[in-house]
């Protein structure tokens, strides 16, 4: 006689007890969840004021009426590595699988001023990104990339302006006029301080470097978004969602408060502000939290400087899936992390989005794990039906909730600093650093202590080893790099270089706009690092503590 045997919820150890009480839930800003929400939750929120409609102040539910309908996403792959020609070919086989604007990444001794054959920079060229010295890389990098046709990010601060100019002199040599780039570059310094590191300058120097580019944009290369003030780098140190959105946007207003200074008016400028952010694995914070910042900023915006432009209120923004999720413990799972995240930048209205390859704790990424991450963008955009709709979870009451919840804490912060001088006084005594230090701190303690779940690390572990093929970049590269560097000084005409750097120096002391003085020295074919170093020779250089 066959007989049903059905197991007790206490004897299925992967079922909870639907009795037992549970313990209390937060996001990861720590904002409590309920376990439902419903319309008293949003009573105190004035639908007509805080929310709107897409398209309409404030912004909450989007900066278009018709959202994805009318147009997708920029759908972009961060990438870069080794020499120019590879980097370039990786562009050229992402443009071929439907990439819709590029992603450019460099190598740590480009980010931080350094050429190739520089001692600093040995053993790390190619390694992170591609090395850029000189307008003959830039020109080997971007062969037969229609520049007037796609748009190019390029993740670049200290160096921003030299980067920029290089990209600019080929253009020149591509005959297309400058009013015909659309691109960005990063060329956020505060957030260098607060998070990543990657500073040349002191902060004053850096300060007047972010604002040339933005003067120089303004009335040069006028679809070019000249700053993309990024919360994403302060996310993967570490801080909170509701950090993030306070922090990157007490740094966009300190950056508006240096152009007004320059003698720009808003209107001159905020239209191209861009902000950069990051998708991270609480699908419901994050989706609040890019509806939070859009609000916010528009509030802002609007009461410190009252622009006669509505796009001057607008917060525009790049997403990149969260690096720092990603696991090296069955890196498998990071492709659905990735796929999470991804929707829920696309539920919070993102212009452009990154989505990273699941073998990145590993490695840079295999062509074939790159064109995985990308087929998950696609696939969300057209297989979903999340961009057949503005803003799909409007209205909800869990997401009204916390996008209200993040506003009102997201503000409270930036009238800390307000109170403390400012972001930039703040970044100077350390505040954003010892905030978001403190977050990794208490996120870290409680991963280990299991109250922040983790599969694959702390949770559903497995002994067996998952075969993930790492991209191995060539031992040779960072030789062959350094011979082109030399060719090209020994070719060079020095007298035409040396007097552009000169003159370089000399705007510099004199306080003027540095991007007509770097682009001639781009054209006289100076290196990146000595331009860099002719600014480092009347800034110096800055070291904390």
């Amino acid at each position: 006689m066959s007989k049903t045997v059905q197991n007790a919820p206490d004897q299925d150890p992967s079922r909870e007890d639907a009795t037992a009480e549970r313990p209390e839930r937060s996001t990861t800003s720590g904002i409590p969840l309920e376990s439902a929400y419903g319309p008293d939750d949003v009573a105190g929120i004035d639908p007509t004021a805080a929310i709107g409609e897409p398209g309409g102040y404030p912004y909450t539910r989007g900066l278009y009426a018709e959202m994805y309908r009318k147009r997708l996403w920029t759908m972009r792959q961060y990438a870069g590595y080794a020499s120019a020609e590879e980097s370039n070919a990786r562009y050229h086989y992402l443009l071929g699988q439907g990439i819709t604007g590029l992603s450019v990444a460099f190598d740590l001794p480009t980010q931080i001023g350094y050429d190739s054959d520089h001692a600093m920079a040995r053993g790390e060229v190619g390694r992170v990104g591609v090395a850029i010295d000189s307008i003959a890389d830039m020109r080997r990098l971007l062969d037969g990339i229609p520049l007037d046709r796609v748009t190019t990010s390029m993740t670049i601060n200290s160096t921003a302006s030299i980067l920029l100019a290089l990209y600019l002199v080929v253009a020149e040599e591509q005959d297309i006029g400058w009013e015909r780039l659309g691109g960005t570059v990063q060329n956020d310094l505060l957030k260098e301080y607060a998070a990543r590191g990657t500073y040349i300058y002191p902060p004053g120097a850096s300060m007047k470097l972010v604002t040339d580019v933005i003067a120089f944009c303004a009335a040069e290369v006028p679809r070019w978004n000249p700053i993309s003030i990024s919360g994403y780098h302060m996310r993967e140190a570490g801080s909170t969602a509701v950090q993030e959105v306070a922090f990157t946007l007490a740094h966009g207003l300190a950056y508006v408060e240096a152009a007004l200074a320059r003698g720009l008016s808003i209107d001159d400028f905020a239209p191209r502000l861009s902000f950069f952010f990051n998708a991270h694995n609480h699908f419901l914070e994050e989706v609040a939290k890019f509806r939070a910042a859009r609000r916010l900023w528009a509030e802002l915006v609007r009461e410190r400087y009252a622009p006669e432009d509505p796009r001057s209120l607008w917060l525009r923004f790049h997403t990149q899936t969260a690096g720092s999720t990603l696991t090296a413990q069955q890196p498998q799972n990071n492709a659905v992390r990735v796929a999470i995240q991804a929707l829920a930048a696309v539920c919070g209205g993102t212009q452009s989005l990154h989505t990273n390859s699941l073998d990145e704790a590993l490695g840079l990424p295999t062509q074939e794990t790159v064109t995985l991450a990308l087929r998950t963008q696609q696939l969300v955009a057209h297989e979903s039906g999340v961009a057949d709709v503005a803003d799909p979870l409007g209205g909800a009451w869990a997401i009204e909730t916390l996008t209200d919840e993040i506003v009102t804490r997201a503000r409270e912060y930036i009238e800390k600093m307000d109170e403390l001088g400012g972001a930039i006084a703040c970044v100077e005594a350390g505040f954003q650093q010892d905030e978001i230090a403190e977050a990794a701190y208490q996120w870290q303690r409680a991963v280990e202590k299991g109250e922040a779940r983790v599969v694959g690390v702390n949770l559903h572990q497995s002994d067996e080893a998952e075969p993930t093929k790492v991209l191995e970049i060539d031992p040779e590269g960072e030789r062959r790099q350094v011979a082109r560097l030399r060719a090209l000084r020994q070719a060079r005409n020095d007298e035409r270089t040396r007097a552009a750097l000169d003159a370089l120096a000399a705007a510099a002391r004199e306080d003027r706009n540095l991007m007509p003085p770097i682009l001639e020295c781009v054209r006289g074919e100076a290196t990146l690092g000595e331009i860099a170093d002719e600014l480092r020779g009347v800034f110096g250089e800055f070291r904390e503590g």
